[in-house]
């Protein structure tokens, strides 16, 4: 994962950098892995990265380093942050809530850890359109993919969940990404 998607992340890039760009403070970012959105976090951007895989804290280190951000990674579950009620500036989330067990119980956690205001950054690859021939090869290759994709639902419905979640205010974008199976993504911010 430390070297793959450079194809990904070129077409990504500029989209990135003006979401991210919008966060400031302390900052969590769920299943932060291999550290691949440091690059994109302003100065003075405290990161505090959640990932569940303790063979990504190595590499999360090294970009951590290379970037110069002050940026720490733990382990831990996107539906248990180990954080106090309305204690973070922003939460971030990139290509991580399709494998979340439970995406509501992980949208719930990012409301009850943001201050008022806070702001929630998403990048998400989501489900093809209800009756598409995408969304049935989704469905169809949804047991094969969760099992070399970390638990990673190609289906997943995850703009309906943040819109039902309980921010005060959601802004999504969806557009295709050059990935075959999941190209459909959504990219936006979520407030408290």
């Amino acid at each position: 994962m430390a070297r793959a998607g450079s194809g990904y992340r070129r077409f990504m890039d500029g989209k990135k950098r003006t979401l991210l760009g919008e966060l400031s403070g302390t900052v969590v970012e769920l299943g932060s892995g291999t550290g691949p959105n440091l690059r994109y976090l302003q100065t003075g951007v405290d990161l505090i990265g959640i990932e569940p895989n303790p063979f990504m804290h190595r590499y999360f280190g090294g970009e951590a380093r290379t970037t110069g951000l002050p940026a720490v990674q733990v382990q831990g579950l996107a539906q248990e942050l180990p954080f106090p009620d309305e204690s973070l500036d922003g939460v971030l989330a990139s290509l991580v809530l399709c494998s979340v067990p439970d995406v509501d119980h992980a949208l719930g956690e990012v409301l009850r850890v943001l201050k008022p205001g806070g702001i929630f950054v998403f990048v998400e690859h989501v489900a093809a359109p209800e009756g598409s021939w995408l969304r049935r090869f989704q469905s169809w290759a949804r047991p094969i993919w969760r099992r070399i994709g970390d638990g990673c639902r190609p289906d997943r419905t995850t703009g309906e969940n943040l819109l039902r979640a309980g921010f005060l205010k959601v802004d999504i974008q969806r557009f295709s990404a050059p990935v075959p199976l999941v190209s459909p993504h959504i990219a936006g911010t979520a407030r408290k």
